[in-house]
């Protein structure tokens, strides 16, 4: 999302000064950069994992989530492209994040109200790190993740499913949120 708003701006600003110098810049050159504003624009807007925004209730109070949505195409999942034991975006490109309107409990445990990153620590067995950071605009995931603004950590046992989803899905459903991707279904349970 920052990167979008970011070339955007950069097109904005360059079609202002482009508009302020026409006496050094010809008609051609105002339209390329118009073609190229829009090109990165379509680049941006469609690219290979969409983003996507959820909104919903969870115990009468208003719940938000935002997330890169990748498909497996065909690619080992679990510990190949997303690593056991390592801290991971859970999602693509930029940090998964959610927004809480109100304090909610997440796993039995209180999370104040606010917008908070969202990440995952996948285990081979047993229940997976679930965690809650502070900084949650970040634009390239958990590279920029810093576990000193960890606002929450819970652990979630993850169910493995028959069926197939081939697109990264976060639902707003019973118990809280419900991540699904591959065979994985990960039900975080939030009040």
């Amino acid at each position: 999302m920052k990167t979008y708003q970011t070339i955007l701006s950069a097109a904005i600003i360059a079609m202002a000064f482009t508009s302020c110098n026409e006496s050094k810049v010809s008609e051609s050159s105002e339209s390329e950069v118009a073609a190229e504003t829009k090109q990165v624009a379509a680049k941006v807007e469609s690219r290979p994992s969409p983003l996507m925004e959820k909104s919903g209730q969870i115990a009468g109070k208003a719940f938000k989530v935002q997330y890169g949505s990748p498909a497996v195409k065909g690619r080992e999942l679990w510990g190949d492209l997303v690593p056991y034991n390592v801290v991971w975006r859970t999602g693509a490109n930029e940090a998964s994040h959610v927004e809480l309107a109100e304090d909610m409990t997440v796993e039995g445990r209180k999370l104040p109200s606010g917008k908070y990153s969202l990440f995952t620590i996948p285990k081979e067995t047993g229940p997976w790190t679930v965690i809650f950071n502070s900084e949650w605009d970040l634009e390239h995931g958990h590279f920029q993740y810093d576990e000193k603004n960890d606002v929450l950590r819970v652990e979630v046992n993850p169910v493995w499913e028959e069926s197939n989803q081939e697109s990264l899905s976060m639902e707003i459903e019973s118990p809280g949120i419900v991540i699904r991707w591959e065979k994985l279904k990960l039900p975080i349970t939030i009040n």
